[in-house]
């Protein structure tokens, strides 16, 4: 996973502190909560959880695991990492930079796999899927969200069409990746295919909560995947795009603060 569509080669720079800053409590903190309150704390002894990103579900899987638990934060990003490490430090937390198409764990040895908004990036979603599965005790659990269609995440859609104007024909893979699995069945399908006999699978609504319309434009613009794709384009776009989508969305969801709905698909799976 180290072609430019990968979380390592986008979530660099600047970007991993304004996606913490800005998009981390808009979009990600209150499927934190959500996916950390789903499973049984007593059950676990060690927890994996992949594609931490800057530990917004690590801060609240640690706070729902026993004391005794392992927990085993991983990225692909070090700068998303790094930026997790130093937030959570006062936490006993194991960091470790791990692809998870290729899990460095024995088989049959984990308790827990929790990856949220990550399975995306997965060129082979099954492939991905089976080595969670491979890990997993048996009994143990995978628990997963991604994002659902772009159309019911609306402040992405203000931000999304708008760059979509600028890029025409020639928008980059990067575009299309974190709305892209977005159908339940066939995550389902996928699951099952890895080896996962059963799933429940459920769509879930939340409001992405900003303080300001203002806030929110600046951290889609600038805390998100296409920020350098605007910059390698055409620098003179961001303001303009800037304008637009701070406009609309002060339009249709508020200026200060900003409401907007967003739908994600959580699934749990059980070896």
């Amino acid at each position: 996973m180290n072609d430019i569509t990968s979380p390592a080669a986008i979530f660099t720079g600047s970007i991993p502190n304004h996606y913490d800053h800005y998009l981390g409590p808009m979009f990600f903190e209150e499927y934190a909560i959500e996916v950390s309150s789903r499973f049984d704390p007593s059950s676990v002894q060690l927890a994996l959880e992949l594609c931490s990103g800057t530990g917004r579900v690590t801060n609240h899987l640690r706070k729902a695991l026993p004391a005794s638990a392992k927990l085993v934060a991983s990225d692909i990003s070090p700068d998303m990492l790094a930026v997790a490490k130093e937030k959570l430090s006062a936490f006993h937390i194991d960091w470790q930079t791990i692809d998870f198409q290729q899990i460095p764990f024995d088989d049959n040895s984990v308790d827990l796999v929790v990856c949220c908004f990550g399975y995306m990036f997965a060129e082979n979603k099954v492939k991905a899927f089976a080595e969670a599965f491979r890990v997993l005790q048996p009994g143990g659990t995978l628990i997963l969200s991604t994002w659902d269609k772009l159309e019911y995440n609306e402040a992405s859609h203000v931000f999304r069409k708008t760059v979509k104007k600028y890029f025409g024909d020639s928008l980059p893979e990067t575009y299309k990746i974190p709305f892209s699995m977005h159908d339940p069945d066939a995550i389902k399908e996928q699951l099952h295919r890895a080896g996962f006999s059963k799933v429940k699978k459920e769509v879930v609504k939340k409001n992405a909560v900003c303080v300001s319309a203002k806030e929110a434009t600046y951290g889609l613009v600038q805390g998100g995947s296409l920020y350098n794709e605007i910059i390698k384009r055409n620098p003179t776009w961001l303001g303009e795009i800037i304008s637009i989508v701070e406009s609309e969305l002060s339009e249709k969801y508020g200026a200060a603060p900003m409401v907007a709905p967003m739908q994600a698909i959580i699934c749990q799976a059980w070896k």
